[in-house]
Formats: structure tokens, sequence, C-alpha cells
């Protein structure tokens, strides 16, 4: 079945996601953003034909988000029945025999991580007024969590680490990134998206960036570079063209570290230049800098009358 699922550059992953969903166990994926988490389990949900229910993890997601709620308007006339209650997705997934998919877990509270430890552990799920709800044959909780972000996070407790098993997912190869980048972005010239994905790989070993970016900041830069290239009337592979995209798609991406005095443009023209070459001069047609370090955008060709 593995083979089935398209997940570009996850077979062993995907094959271990089988392998445990298979024996029962519930599961964490942990790696940085843009490594295919979502897509991978969105993937193995739809070739198993279940349901699948997404909970962004956040500081909001309360234990009532999370397991559903009787209808407030409903009570007063009917009292609490069973009939009136709103399914959370956790109850969803259960009732269903789902997929319970918790994105970013270790910024979910720890009262609502207690909701979880429970239903790992019991296979069901207490609700006041409600009563038991029994999980359906197939139901797994499958999280996802980003171990290198700190800012708004919370330590996963021992509990439920000893209750899930970990699938490590880090970025793939170049050239499965660049798969990724021609399946989910516009046609570019020839080698452009290869030293476009170079690019981006390059934010991740730069001394000075503490978090670089994801492929998903190739597929931004080579959209933007086709947009930004059909406004200024250029190709989309000039060379002030793809600064400004790469500028634009990956300034906000990367995080450069408290000591460093350089900004993410300084260090994005840095690993531009490294890449694509340095500016051409005027001689080459090339437009002027501005004062921000980027490209002069070039006024649009005259219309020919």
């Amino acid at each position: 079945m593995a083979d089935t699922i398209d997940a570009v550059g996850r077979g062993r992953e995907t094959e271990l996601l089988l392998a445990a969903l298979d024996g029962g166990t519930h599961i964490v994926l942990e790696g940085p953003p843009g490594t295919g988490k979502s897509t991978l389990l969105r993937a193995v949900a739809h070739s198993r034909s279940v349901g699948f229910h997404f909970v962004e993890g956040n500081a909001e997601l309360t234990p009532a988000r999370l397991v559903g709620h009787f209808d407030p308007a409903r009570v007063l006339a009917d009292g609490y029945v069973e009939e009136i209650f709103v399914d959370g997705p956790l109850v969803s997934a259960l009732r269903e025999g789902g997929l319970l998919y918790i994105e970013e877990l270790n910024r979910v509270p720890e009262e609502t991580l207690n909701v979880l430890i429970t239903v790992m552990s019991e296979a069901e799920l207490h609700v006041p007024r409600l009563g038991r709800v029994p999980a359906e044959p197939g139901f797994r909780m499958v999280a996802a969590m980003n171990p290198y972000d700190a800012v708004g996070t919370a330590r996963i407790s021992a509990a439920l680490h000893d209750r899930t098993c970990r699938i490590a997912m880090g970025y793939q190869s170049a050239v499965d990134e660049e798969t990724i980048v021609a399946r989910r972005a516009p046609v570019t010239p020839d080698g452009w998206r290869t030293r476009a994905v170079e690019l981006v790989r390059r934010t991740r070993e730069h001394g000075d960036i503490r978090t670089g970016s994801s492929v998903r900041g190739a597929i931004d830069l080579a959209r933007i570079a086709v947009s930004l290239g059909a406004a200024r009337d250029r190709p989309s592979d000039d060379w002030h063209v793809g600064l400004d995209a790469a500028t634009v798609s990956l300034s906000g991406r990367i995080k450069v570290i408290e000591s460093s005095r350089r900004t993410p443009e300084q260090v994005v023209r840095e690993l531009y230049e490294a890449v694509f070459g340095p500016e051409p001069s005027d001689d080459d047609g090339s437009g002027d800098d501005d004062a921000s370090g980027g490209a002069r955008a070039r006024p649009a060709r005259a219309a020919q009358g």
C-alpha cells in the first residue's frame, strides 16, 4: 500500500507510519515545518478511506473545543440529551474510527493534553452528561510537532511520550524538493528551479541563520518570479526579478540569530549572489539597485504603435 501513497521522498516514513497505525499505536511526527507531515497523513487517510479530523494546536484549544459541547440554545428546551450534543473533532474521530491529526502538539494546553492521554490509555472518552464514547476500530491519534520552535510552546509530558511512537521527519533531498516545486509552481526555465531549491537549502546551513526556510520558500520564489517577471515585462529568470522574488519569499521565513547584526534581506542577497552569480553590470542590461538593497523595478516596455 505504501507504493500507492504519493508523498514525495517519504517512502520510508510512509512505511513506518502504516506499520505503526496497523499496530494500533498513536504517533508523533516530529520535524521542522514544511517537511510534509500533514501531506503524508492526509495521503494515508485517503488511501485507507477513513475519516481525517484536523486540529490546529494552539493555546486556544480547550478541552471543550476538542471534545464538543451541548447546543446551549436547545439545552434550555430539551435538557442534556445526546441528540443536541455537537461533536468536536475528537468525538467525531472516536465515533468514526478515523484519524485525529493534531498539528503543533507542543502548543496545546496541558489540560487539553490530559484529555488525549485518557483516550490513548482507555480507548474511550467519558463526557459529562453525555456518557461513554468508545473508540471504534481504526481510531488513531497522530500529532505533529516542531522540536526547534521554542516560542509559545510547552514541554510534552512523559505520560504522553510513553503512549506514543515517534517518527522523525527531516528535510527531503534536493531532488525531491525540486520535484515538489515542479508540481506546485509554474513552469520556469531549465536549471532555474534547481538553483532556486539550492538557494532555499542554503538558508538551513548559513552561520547567521537560526532557522532556515522549508521547500515552501522555493515554491513561493518560483511563483513570484513568474508573476513579477510578467509585471515587469521581463523573463522570470531575470537576475533582478529573481532577487526581489527571493527577498519577498525568504526574508520573512528565515530567522537571523540574535548576535548577528545583519538583516534577513542582506543574508538573502548574499545567498542569492552565491547561487545565481553577482549582479550583472550595466553593460549586461541590468537595472540599478535601490536603497533597500533590492533591485529597482524596470519600467514596462512601451507599447508598439
